[in-house]
């Protein structure tokens, strides 16, 4: 029987190379943050968040994200107004994604805000990846055009990994890539 997992973790935690490590060993997994990317670019996602947050959101058709993240990174009714919008159409995206994936006896679903989205629920087991908040803060800074008050925003707009731990299965601290793998395959033979 085929498992989900929800892989989750705070903006610079490393999750996405976590997830990337599980892609390498041939289980498919699915990157919401890129589909959300993905469906922004979409017209009618485009129409329908200029319709929310004005005109000068897009220029020749495409979405200032800088200024969207502007927007919605320092108020939190205007972040959920856009996720309003975005994760209906990633949800969309993600059930044609499944479809392709029936024969994998695993799936992973990497999201930063899966407990906030309340999509923790749709799977089997959730993996929190954690890591010391300099250490994040440092990772987003070097991956980034941004600045630390801009990443403490973001961070802060996000669940703490002490409630994303209480509601997880399993946990790994991410310092050490090598050590987080292993600790990778250590769970993989338990599911």
């Amino acid at each position: 029987m085929q498992k989900s997992i929800g892989l989750t973790g705070g903006i610079g935690s490393g999750k996405t190379t976590i997830a990337n490590y599980l892609a390498s060993l041939g289980i498919p997994v699915y990157i919401a943050d890129d589909a959300g990317k993905k469906v922004m670019q979409q017209q009618e996602i485009i129409k329908a968040i200029q319709q929310k947050f004005g005109s000068d959101i897009v220029k020749e058709n495409q979405l200032n994200r800088a200024r969207l993240a502007e927007i919605v990174f320092n108020n939190p009714d205007r972040l959920k107004e856009l996720n309003a919008i975005v994760h209906p159409a990633v949800r969309k995206d993600y059930k044609k994604w499944l479809a392709e994936h029936t024969d994998a006896p695993f799936l992973v679903y990497e999201s930063a805000i899966l407990f906030e989205s309340g999509s923790y629920k749709d799977f089997d087991y959730v993996i929190t990846i954690t890591a010391p908040l300099e250490v994040r803060v440092s990772r987003v800074l070097q991956r980034d055009d941004t600045e630390r008050e801009q990443v403490m925003k973001r961070i802060n707009a996000q669940w703490t990994d002490d409630q994303r731990v209480s509601k997880s299965d399993f946990v790994i601290e991410n310092i050490d890539i090598d050590l987080a793998k292993s600790e990778i395959n250590k769970i993989l033979k338990i599911l």
